[in-house]
């Protein structure tokens, strides 16, 4: 069916972000380095003022972000948001529904990411917890994140970054049929829906138009304490 794909466009997801406020022990203000692992990630600056911090196996950089800037990374790309004020951002996320679905390890010291286990006792935020304890997992959880990302970034050599890699990798094994079935459903099935839609016009056939809906959603949740701020989300896969 040329219309069975009912997702946001390009299977991609959407959340509105403010970037948090709160000091590491640098100084500087911001969010929780992590990196994705099969999802490249847009930001579309809407307010405020702040950076990107990323680190690849090409080095260090830093990305300045004001309204009206996009900016965006492939999977491998260990990013960490600089809010300088009140910094503000429309996030966009490749295969919808697999960054709620693990696809992103946080930079924890190596201690930390043994086994799934031991990851997620140091990660998951009790969502049934009080805010204010909330907000304390997820500023410890950064703070751990930012030791071993400095570690990271310090590093003599490439071996530390590719050891995260790898240790990245053995932590979302298990999920993977998981994230396959999700694209499938997703991004996968949002090409195909175009490829099908352009053998049909190959073959003049239009009626799939006559099909044409209007969607609309609102967000599923708000400030939900997310790895670089608190979230707006809307429901995905």
């Amino acid at each position: 069916m040329v219309n069975g794909y009912e997702g946001l466009p390009g299977g991609v997801a959407v959340s509105h972000l403010s970037v948090y406020d709160w000091p590491a022990t640098d100084g500087v203000c911001g969010g929780t380095p992590h990196m994705h692992l099969t999802c490249s990630e847009g930001y579309v600056v809407t307010g405020g003022r702040g950076a990107v911090q990323t680190l690849t196996a090409s080095g260090f950089e830093v990305t300045p972000l004001t309204p009206g800037t996009i900016a965006w990374f492939t999977p491998g790309t260990i990013h960490r948001l600089v809010n300088e004020d009140e910094l503000r951002i429309t996030v966009l996320m490749q295969n919808s529904g697999l960054p709620e679905a693990g696809d992103a390890v946080l930079t924890l010291p190596p201690r930390y990411l043994a086994d799934p286990e031991t990851y997620a006792a140091a990660t998951r935020i009790p969502v049934e917890a009080p805010e204010e304890e909330q907000e304390r997992v997820a500023r410890a959880r950064r703070d751990l994140a930012l030791e071993g990302y400095r570690a990271l970034r310090d590093a003599d050599g490439p071996e530390p970054l590719a050891a995260f890699h790898r240790a990245a990798a053995a932590l979302v094994r298990p999920r993977l049929a998981e994230w396959r079935a999700r694209w499938v459903r997703g991004a996968r099935a949002a090409a195909e829906a175009t490829g099908e839609q352009l053998d049909r016009l190959e073959r003049g056939d239009v009626t799939y138009l006559a099909d044409a809906v209007v969607r609309a959603q609102e967000p599923s949740a708000y400030g939900k304490f997310g790895m670089c701020g608190r979230l707006d989300v809307y429901q995905g896969d």
